[in-house]
């Protein structure tokens, strides 16, 4: 185990930057085809029903492991040549994504719903292939050492992005209106676009070369590389399935109470002005003080170590929400929750994208992490869903307690494979 100096020393390396601008930019297009979109379908007298739908626009960011390996191990004429596998990718795919959030920004969905719809899905599209490329990126560019620094560098940026793209992207809305708007979430997709272009590619696998058959036999063999090896390789590791189990149900736990944390504060009669005040702003820094507090507990602890710790403690928090519900409209405890509930969230965010990017072998980065990071988002959203109706039968308290308890599965795995499976080494 490394010293909390040494720890702390880790953040102090230049190419940290780099990967917190990425994550700026992973961050920025989410809240564009989601809660700010929202708001303005709200605004234009859209139904909720349509509203609704739109959320199914998030999609692409679930399956984007579908189209991972066109982007793990597709070159791009030239570019590839020139730039390196994973920095033509990302410059592509980032000068498609700026246009395309322009797009969306000129578009009237009080008129054409239907050309902002579509407008979104290739803004999700676009962003969820640039999350792909950032993803395979950072691991490839740290050290094992360094990957839990780099997980809370890139929460880091990526809560910067949201938040530009969120509270940012409304006060561009008052100033100038949507399009308005839009243009500066737009231009601020430059800092990932200069960054890529000073950024060294890294150091990953060479591919290995389609020789000889005809066409349609190295077609099969680019196919069994990009697609069947990637999975292959995962499957073919002792205890995969528990592992894959654990993925999901780590953070199940957290996720379950985080959905249903809005309509908490909204029940206990918060205003808006509290709710954005204290959750949206003081809420957001919390967060990253949490990933970088994981990103050193991660260094200091090791990943099993982290992992065990940060998840008991974000579990605890949980209950937080229950001591809040039984306060009722109280400033100060609802403060005390969501300091305590975002930070232990940070730290076991940083600590667990540390895991998954130590899971991915070094050939197969983009298609791994893609297949990994989906997992944990059907948590989040699917098996979180029934969430309102569980609230709706047992009350506040009661709920916030199982929300607690959803969380120790995925201890009991994780404690299982710490005493079966050693570290991965990444």
């Amino acid at each position: 185990m490394a010293s909390w100096g040494a720890a702390l020393a880790t953040y102090r390396q230049p190419r940290l930057l780099a990967i917190l601008c990425m994550g700026f930019s992973s961050g920025l297009p989410l809240p564009l085809t989601g809660a700010t979109l929202s708001f303005w379908l709200a605004k234009e007298g859209v139904s909720r029903t349509s509203i609704g739908l739109f959320s199914l626009i998030g999609s692409a960011y679930v399956f984007k492991f579908v189209w991972s390996p066109l982007i793990d191990r597709l070159p791009i004429p030239v570019l590839t040549r020139r730039l390196g596998r994973r920095r033509s990718w990302a410059l592509s795919i980032q000068a498609l994504l700026a246009p395309a959030i322009l797009v969306l920004g000129f578009s009237d969905p009080g008129r054409d719903l239907f050309a902002t719809a579509l407008a979104s899905v290739v803004v999700a599209f676009l962003s969820a292939s640039q999350d792909i490329v950032i993803d395979a990126y950072r691991i490839e560019l740290l050290t094992p050492e360094e990957q839990g620094a780099g997980a809370a560098a890139t929460q880091w940026g990526y809560r910067f992005g949201l938040l530009a793209s969120g509270a940012g992207a409304l006060y561009a809305v008052a100033f100038g209106g949507w399009a308005f708007s839009y243009s500066v979430m737009a231009a601020l997709m430059a800092v990932g676009f200069v960054t890529v272009c000073l950024a060294p590619e890294p150091g990953a696998d060479p591919l290995p070369p389609l020789a000889g058959g005809s066409a349609g036999e190295r077609l099969l063999l680019w196919l069994q590389q990009a697609a069947i090896s990637p999975l292959a390789d995962f499957f073919t590791r002792p205890h995969w399935l528990p592992i894959l189990l654990f993925i999901v149900l780590y953070k199940y736990g957290d996720a379950l109470a985080g959905v249903m944390a809005t309509p908490l504060y909204v029940a206990l009669r918060f205003t808006e002005t509290e709710v954005a005040s204290i959750s949206k702003v003081f809420g957001v820094f919390a967060t990253l003080a949490g990933v970088a507090l994981g990103g050193v507990v991660v260094a200091r602890l090791g990943l099993y170590g982290s992992l065990l710790f940060c998840g008991i403690v974000q579990n605890l928090a949980t209950l937080m929400y229950a001591a809040l519900a039984l306060a009722g409209h109280d400033l100060g405890m609802l403060a005390l929750s969501i300091a305590l509930e975002n930070v232990t969230g940070g730290m076991g965010s940083a600590a667990f994208v540390a895991y998954l990017s130590r899971l991915c072998h070094a050939s197969f980065t983009a298609t791994q992490y893609a297949l990994f990071s989906a997992l944990f988002a059907f948590s989040r959203i699917v098996l979180s869903a029934p969430g309102g109706w569980l609230a709706e039968r047992i009350d506040w308290v009661p709920f916030f307690f199982v929300a607690a308890a959803a969380g120790i599965p995925g201890l009991l795995l994780l404690l299982w494979l710490m005493r079966r499976t050693p570290e991965p080494a990444g």
